[in-house]
């Protein structure tokens, strides 16, 4: 991991997944200057000692503010932190403050660490639990449905564009991953095409390299 002297702005450490995919996009978004510095997690740079002292988690994403001097793990706190330095895609204090917090820990809770789980075992490791398999795919079907009954109505969770939206949005562009078919939640994937055409969240999801956003049919 490299590291220049008399830094400004923000350090990005992160690689292609969901979690490191809602730090770019947002960074994207909220229009900061940003390097990039790719932890390759299949390599297992999350457990070289440099980036332990910034993610004693040995996760990604982490970013560091060379203008604060303020360095963080965990996405959800990232993005808080990042709405709150440009007061930026978070309401202010309030009851849609409150609202919007509520689906963001829907989120880092739930949606993130279930569908996780459908990855591992549905994915990348099919025939060896198949009660996991169909225990986390039922959960994953389950939280589609609460996703497509939130967007009933609404053109996003929170009714307007968020760090909630940002925050779910890349586990549901694994889809595919989970062997869903968006078709059968028309409000989700009809929300997951309106944030898919954004230019941040085409540039944010091609950090640290540049993939295309997957389209469902």
């Amino acid at each position: 991991m490299s590291t220049v002297e008399n830094k400004k702005g923000i350090d990005l450490y992160t690689w292609n997944t969901p979690n490191g995919r809602k730090v770019s996009i947002m960074l994207e978004e909220i229009g900061l200057p940003y390097r990039v510095f790719p932890i390759d997690i299949t390599k297992g740079d999350q457990l070289q000692p440099d980036f332990l002292q910034l993610s004693p988690n040995n996760k990604i994403p982490v970013i560091v503010d060379h203008d604060t001097g303020i360095h963080l793990m965990e996405s959800g706190a990232i993005l808080m932190y990042l709405a709150n330095k440009t007061g930026k895609l978070l309401s202010p204090m309030g009851d849609k403050y409150w609202e919007q917090m509520e689906w963001l820990m829907l989120q880092m809770g739930s949606i993130g660490p279930m569908l996780g789980q459908t990855h591992h075992f549905v994915k990348f490791n099919p025939g060896k639990s198949p009660y996991a398999e169909e225990r986390y795919a039922k959960e994953n079907a389950r939280l589609y449905q609460v996703l497509e009954n939130r967007l009933q109505g609404r053109e996003f969770i929170c009714d307007e564009y968020s760090i909630v939206d940002i925050a779910t949005w890349p586990w549901i562009s694994r889809f595919e991953f989970q062997q869903m078919n968006l078709s059968d939640y028309p409000n989700l994937k009809r929300w997951y095409l309106n944030i898919a055409s954004r230019p941040a969240v085409h540039r944010g999801y091609g950090v640290p390299d540049v993939l295309e956003v997957p389209l469902p049919e």
